[in-house]
């Protein structure tokens, strides 16, 4: 099969879809595969609820942080060019 053909299988709901749609996402040794946005979300929402709860929340917060970072210095970019 080219490469322009490459096929992929949601791991939530089995629908096939072609390369360049969908989401996939590798983790080291381990592929991910979603047909679409929603099927990403519902994945990703049951493996935080099966994730240990202090871990989660210690890296949700870390990364919480970072993204206040980035809003902050957007903003102070956008003021200063008016």
């Amino acid at each position: 099969m080219s490469a322009g053909r490459e096929r992929h299988k949601c791991v939530v709901c089995g629908r096939v879809f072609p390369r360049g749609h969908g989401v996939v996402i590798g983790i080291e040794d381990l592929v991910l595969e979603f047909h679409s946005n929603r099927c990403f979300a519902k994945f990703a929402r049951e493996l935080l609820k099966r994730m240990p709860q202090g871990d989660v929340k210690g890296y949700a917060r870390r990364l919480l942080e970072e993204y206040e970072e980035i809003l902050s210095q957007k903003a102070k970019l956008k003021s200063k060019r008016i």
